[in-house]
């Protein structure tokens, strides 16, 4: 499941379209094409895709009347190392070109910049003469917004830089920038933004835009809500399995891999907790689960 991190950055591509656009011309210096509009298209690459791969975002920028487009922007949302990226970025690009007829770029957004790094290195797709270079929206790319009047001009971009900036010094600055901006968004993204930045900052600039947000917050956001709910469902199994195998081990029990694998892989807390129950007694890790204790 992709975390809160990676969704609310995807929700800022797709809540600001030329965002795409700026970070491309104003954070990496790329040329972008004249447009008179910039519009978010199905990601959906299933024509030669399995049905699990997509883009994050797809964001096309069009010129004229006829809304001709002129670029395409596959955005991609990178927090961790994925062996399979190299690979399906390509096709990505080569499938939104071959879609749209545009010329079309590959933007990778991460606020990490180890990640950056490693997002940066080129693909050699094997065939001469085609190797795809991501180009890389890390943190050192994102501007830090602690000007009101571009919060309230660009909130995404200023939820972005509480991202990537908020838990250095320039975090109280940020927060004080983003409610600037809060008052011209609708409830739902006041929301979800709020969560985001909060989460976002260090402790001191955290309390100090609790305290101007009339303290007392929570999560308000039905997105945000949502994943945090589930990150806790999930943080709360794999502590139960991991404490089965932690009674077995003091025991000097030898845990089996394939009891491992089904401690492991059980998604159901009633019975991670029988199971921590009979670890303690039973002879030997098999005994764990017989049909009369599972």
């Amino acid at each position: 499941m992709p975390s809160v991190t990676h969704e609310a950055l995807v929700e800022l591509f797709k809540n600001r379209p030329t965002l795409a656009a700026e970070m491309l011309h104003d954070a990496l210096g790329q040329p972008v094409p004249a447009f008179t509009e910039a519009r978010v298209e199905p990601s959906d690459l299933t024509e030669i895709l399995p049905s699990d791969r997509r883009a994050d975002a797809v964001v096309v920028l069009l010129v004229a009347e006829q809304r001709r487009p002129a670029m395409a922007v596959v955005v991609e949302v990178q927090l961790g190392v994925d062996v399979d990226k190299p690979y399906v970025w390509p096709v990505y690009v080569t499938q939104t070109r071959a879609r749209h007829r545009c010329p079309t770029r590959l933007l990778v957004v991460t606020i990490d910049a180890a990640m950056a790094q490693w997002c940066s290195r080129p693909i050699d797709t094997g065939h001469p003469g085609l190797t795809l270079t991501p180009l890389v929206l890390g943190p050192e790319g994102v501007p830090v917004v602690t000007d009101a009047e571009q919060a309230r001009a660009a909130p995404e971009v200023v939820v972005l830089s509480a991202m990537a900036h908020g838990r250095g010094e320039e975090g109280e600055a940020i927060g004080v920038a983003f409610l600037a901006a809060v008052a011209g968004l609708d409830e739902e993204r006041r929301a979800l933004y709020a969560d985001v930045v909060l989460s976002s900052l260090n402790e001191a600039a955290r309390r100090m835009l609790e305290a101007m947000m009339k303290s007392g917050y929570q999560y308000q956001s039905e997105f945000a809500r949502s994943y945090v709910a589930q990150g806790r469902q999930e943080g709360s199994i794999e502590a139960k399995a991991q404490a089965v195998l932690a009674v077995l081990e003091t025991r000097g029990l030898e845990i089996p891999a394939e009891v491992r694998e089904r401690v492991l892989a059980s998604t159901d807390l009633a019975e991670l907790d029988r199971w921590i129950r009979r670890a303690a007694v039973v002879g030997e890790a098999r005994e764990l689960l017989a049909t009369n204790g599972s």
